[in-house]
């Protein structure tokens, strides 16, 4: 019960419900003010700019939402004056459909933020197609909705004025909860009943979660001036929670064992059942302090696990005493790293209630390096029109059936909303199938689910002002949902735009029906469109991200590497290479889980592909392993060791090139040698550290090795 209401609770702060509050207020204000003028027409056109810039306000640096809005602005009021002045013209506005949808599609290339540019553009091009306005009206209509771009971007940066830490505090606190939930699934690998191979397949998914919130918290932690520069309170608690918080996913995700074995030695004992359960309550724990951080309270810890600690150590005791014959090393190993990540809890939950010195692990780190820049320049746009690019076939793709659907709409599906067809193709239409596939049945299922909704609401509650509060609810968490759980959106948006059509005083049969046979058209159209017009399966793409995989991971191996030849520690460059890990693992990941959605004739060596990404995950939590226990001074008189590092590194190298050939980039990686050697003094200590390196980096080889086989069959 305590569980169900912090999640509910932590909805209402997060970043979600916040962009929805928002985005209702900022469309609906206007609509209020024109309306209590008598000037509704003119309200809707100021507020149709706001809805359709409101479609580039998604979560990042507040200069970056800046600058997006105010293109965005400019680009609406181009093509809301274009459309207006040949809307007349059938022939003259299907050539216009057709050149925009390609030359906005194309916005892609250049990240995720432009593309939702290019997306706002085309929906103001289809909602001025049917507006049947005069010349003399579509200048005025065009400032009207220009206006309300600039008012909405106003409105949505005065939010970020006022509370600057807001927004990365939400992000923040939903991260650490996706952590949490990475460190459950590690918790099962030790329970009786779960499946190992199950259990590998749920962590790569959750990985791919971890993966993509991080990347957004660096986004809004490294690239805000304010957080990065400014030493407040909670600057320094949210940079240092970061960084400890990713450190802490590398201490998680190092912990790979042989699970079968640990069962098959250990599960009569309880002694794997008794860390399961205390690694959950480390994940109950992690989640409250990501609830803290997201609602911006102070956490109190109500249990700091020692005695569980001491009563798990002396089991582990008992079990090597009562059988002298088994090993229990692998258990101490195992309590020595719930150790380490109860101690990392403790620092990350006194961040919130204390104020946080200034910490040299922060301090140090170069944080421009640890986040993508993107690059505007004209030329990659042209450099993607060709076949070879994906983003140049999406857009060619969404501009032909967009013209299909402008001429469907113009002879089959003659109704006045004839543009929800276009609508439709828009939202639906993806680059890849999988994703395709996906919005395509939660357009339709939100679509029928909500038109039901939304004509027993009209039907049973004719009093309008009840309609009118029902509709904010709906209009609130439409758009609190509309990036967390696109169906539940869809469900909320339809009876929403039902009731606002009622209010226009439009027939309600009519309107559900027109709505549910232009849905249906143009999921049609894009789903059809996905199989005939220059197919992307994502087992084209498969292999640069395994190369990107194995280049990320062998210049993670090159940081041990460097060690070994007795250079010092690099913090940055370590951490630096462990982010490539982490964002190439995810994205290769999530390449392999759409290809699973895709049709099985499409569908290439599925068990070999998981055979990869599993082999990768071991790989990298096996370097990480390595690297968190390696001394930070010198290592000495590790030559097997070193041997064995530089050879692992040949066998991905050659990998790669089996794979494809390598870039410049890719080449200089692997061509950059270490010429250090390791010092030849050594103590009994750095020894023992030895012994244990070259068992680690044995099985590393071993894993480079499996990849080497399965890369094989993968290209057979």
């Amino acid at each position: 019960m305590q569980l169900s209401t912090r999640k509910i609770s932590s909805f209402f702060y997060s970043q979600y419900f916040s962009d929805g509050l928002r985005i209702t207020l900022g469309v609906l204000i206007p609509v209020l003010l024109f309306n209590g003028f008598n000037q509704l027409a003119d309200g809707v056109s100021f507020a149709l700019g706001a809805l359709c810039v409101s479609v580039v306000d998604s979560p990042g640096p507040a200069i970056q939402k800046r600058n997006s809005m105010i293109v965005c602005c400019l680009l609406i009021l181009l093509v809301s004056l274009l459309t207006g002045f040949i809307q007349h013209n059938p022939f003259f506005l299907g050539i216009e459909i057709v050149l925009l949808a390609f030359f906005f599609s194309m916005f892609a290339v250049y990240g995720n933020r432009a593309s939702s540019i290019g997306t706002c553009a085309l929906l103001i091009m289809i909602f001025m197609i049917e507006k049947r306005m005069q010349p003399q009206e579509v200048v005025t209509s065009s400032l009207l909705i220009f206006a309300g771009g600039i008012w909405y971007t106003i409105f949505s940066l005065t939010f970020f004025r006022i509370r600057p830490y807001r927004a990365a505090q939400q992000a923040l606190g939903e991260c650490i909860s996706e952590v949490a939930k990475y460190l459950r699934l590690k918790a099962d690998f030790y329970a009786e009943k779960t499946n190992i191979d199950e259990d590998y397949k749920n962590l790569v998914s959750q990985q791919i979660n971890v993966s993509q919130h991080q990347d957004a918290v660096r986004e809004l932690l490294f690239k805000t001036r304010a957080i990065v520069k400014e030493s407040t309170h909670t600057s320094r608690m949210l940079i240092l929670t970061f960084v400890d918080l990713v450190d802490l996913f590398d201490q998680i995700t190092y912990t790979h064992y042989d699970y079968e074995n640990l069962r098959k030695s250990f599960l009569e004992t309880g002694v794997l059942e008794e860390i399961s359960k205390l690694i959950h309550k480390m994940a109950e724990e992690m989640e409250q302090i990501g609830f803290a951080v997201q609602s911006n309270k102070k956490h109190k810890r109500t249990n700091i696990h020692n005695s569980e600690l001491e009563q798990l150590k002396s089991h582990i005791d008992q079990i090597g005493a009562e059988d002298q014959q088994k090993s229990t090393l692998f258990l101490k190993k195992i309590l020595v790293n719930i150790r380490n990540i109860n101690q990392q809890l403790v620092d990350m939950a006194s961040y919130t209630n204390e104020v946080p010195k200034t910490a040299e692990k922060a301090s140090n780190l170069e944080f421009s390096r640890f986040v993508t820049h993107q690059d505007y320049a004209p030329r990659l746009f042209f450099e993607n029109l060709t076949f070879k690019s994906a983003s140049f076939k999406h857009a060619l793709r969404v501009a032909i059936v967009c013209g299909i659907g402008f001429t469907l709409a113009k002879t089959v599906a003659t109704g006045h909303h004839s543009y929800w067809i276009l609508l439709t193709i828009i939202v639906i239409l993806k680059p890849g199938f999988s994703l395709t596939k996906q919005r395509n049945f939660q357009r339709l299922i939100g679509t029928l689910a909500g038109g039901l909704i939304g004509v027993l609401i009209l039907l049973f509650i004719p009093d309008k002002t009840i309609q009118f509060f029902i509709m904010l609810f709906l209009m609130l968490f439409t758009y609190s949902f509309l990036r967390l759980n696109y169906v539940v959106s869809v469900i909320f948006m339809t009876p929403y735009v039902l009731i606002v059509f009622g209010f226009l005083g439009v027939d309600l049969i009519h309107t559900v029906e027109e709505r549910v046979l232009d849905t249906v058209i143009g999921s049609a159209l894009a789903f059809s469109s996905i199989f005939i017009l220059f197919p992307s399966w994502e087992s084209d793409q498969l292999h640069g991200n395994l190369i990107k995989v194995l280049i990320s991971n062998q210049a993670y191996l090159k940081t041990i590497t460097e060690r070994l030849c007795g250079a010092p520690f690099n913090a940055v460059e370590y951490k630096l290479a462990r982010k490539d890990v982490y964002v190439e693992s995810g994205n290769l990941s999530a390449t392999f889980e759409r290809m699973i959605s895709e049709p099985k004739s499409k569908q290439k060596h599925i068990k070999d592909l998981h055979k990869f990404v599993v082999l990768n995950h071991m790989l990298s939590s096996a370097i990480a392993a390595i690297a968190a226990n390696l001394p930070d001074k010198n290592s000495n008189n590790l030559q097997v060791s070193l041997k064995m590092a530089r050879h692992a590194q040949i066998i991905l190298r050659e990998t790669v090139k089996k794979l494809g050939p390598l870039t410049e980039t890719d080449a200089k990686i692997f061509s950059s040698e270490t010429e250090a050697n390791p010092v030849e003094n050594s103590s009994d200590n750095e020894q023992a550290d030895g012994s244990f390196l070259e068992d680690q980096l044995r099985f590393i080889l071993k894993i480079c090795v499996d990849i080497g086989k399965v890369t094989d069959v993968i290209l057979s």
